[in-house]
């Protein structure tokens, strides 16, 4: 009785949209991005509504373009690529077999023969199917063949992270996997605005793009994104919170954790932190990080991969090596852990804001 009260309470209360249901159990809270008046009008986008406006806009001003993946001709399970079939055609939109190796290995050749190959694997998780293709051929294809063959007009989308239901097989963040990896770009957007710019750099890189979506944020993020075409910079951070006393720095999701750590340790703490959202993780921006780490003295990196060899590890030693004389704390990191993803035990395994507070209080009282 006490839990069918807590759902009328809180999830149908007044016949309000069960949509509320993410937002209220989530464990952040979306803070949208905003964009100056010079960027012209704006229209009101979720993430998935972004990324489909990018590639609307790829295939209208590039005829070689194609996009290509499991169910993306009906608009794919989050609807990224709805509509796009019926303006632009079947031979430019198309599904696959579900065969993820098939997948990247199509947008390899067709990338080779001069088109811009837009490849959509469903989920992130089962990207590793694709593994060999990915680093093993597209990453190397221009070093081995002496710059003679190039796939560099290959982006890869791939909706990564937390939703609060994915359990093991759709809940994973394999962003390290191929940072190890030289000849990829991966990047990782925080929100619609970023989404769309990011995308749209990343199709017109000529190099191959990994493209890693943060699913939780296809809905609940929602912001006034630019109408007309615009691309942002690849491989540079974003300061989002200034601050003197410890450096943050996330991606994805994980930057909305880590903008309420900010303010609860501005409120409980009386500590100022600067929040840096790294945005793409190869060939990541060093020197933004550094510059911060130099002026707080402190580093915590937080990200929801597992800790042994995940991304914060490179950025970890990375910083200690540029920063060692200017650190006044070992840099801490919050993280998944060392397990495969959960279903009933997500919230204990997600890196929220109590863990990163708990880490925050660790550095400055060191």
């Amino acid at each position: 009785m006490a839990l069918r009260n807590f759902i009328k309470r809180n999830l149908f209360l007044n016949n309000k949209c069960p949509l509320r249901i993410s937002q209220r159990l989530s464990h952040f809270t979306f803070v949208p991005d905003t964009v100056s008046a010079s960027e012209g009008e704006t229209q009101r986008m979720n993430l998935f509504q972004a990324i489909n406006n990018s590639l609307d806009i790829a295939l209208t001003q590039d005829p070689t373009a194609v996009i290509f993946g499991e169910d993306v001709a009906f608009g794919g399970v989050f609807r990224c690529t709805v509509g796009l079939q019926e303006k632009h055609g079947k031979s430019r939109v198309f599904n696959t077999p579900l065969c993820e190796q098939g997948i990247a290995g199509f947008g390899i050749g067709a990338a080779t023969a001069g088109a811009t190959a837009i490849a959509e694997i469903q989920f992130a998780d089962y990207i590793l199917p694709a593994f060999d293709q990915i680093c093993n051929e597209a990453a190397k294809y221009r070093y081995r063949s002496g710059g003679i063959y190039d796939c560099g007009s290959l982006t890869i989308r791939a909706p990564c992270s937390a939703v609060g239901h994915g359990a093991v097989y759709h809940s994973q963040s394999p962003e390290a996997f191929f940072a190890h990896c030289p000849g990829l770009k991966v990047v990782v957007p925080r929100g619609p605005i970023k989404a769309k710019g990011l995308l749209l750099s990343c199709i017109r890189d000529k190099n191959p793009c990994l493209f890693f979506e943060p699913k939780i944020l296809y809905r609940s993020a929602v912001e006034q994104v630019p109408v007309k075409e615009y691309t942002m910079p690849l491989s540079k951070a974003d300061i989002l919170v200034e601050g003197d006393d410890i450096t943050l720095v996330g991606w994805g999701t994980q930057v909305h954790v880590l903008r309420e750590v900010c303010q609860l340790a501005k409120d409980q703490l009386n500590v100022s932190c600067e929040l840096i959202d790294l945005v793409t993780i190869l060939p990541w921006d060093k020197e933004t990080i550094a510059q911060s780490v130099k002026k707080t003295g402190r580093l915590l990196i937080a990200h929801e991969a597992p800790l042994t060899s995940g991304f914060g590890a490179e950025i970890a030693a990375s910083i200690q090596h540029e920063c060692f004389l200017n650190l006044e704390a070992p840099i801490e990191r919050v993280t998944g852990f060392d397990t495969p993803f959960p279903h009933m035990f997500e919230p204990f395994y997600m890196p929220d804001k109590w863990r990163c507070l708990e880490a925050v209080k660790k550095l400055v009282n060191y």
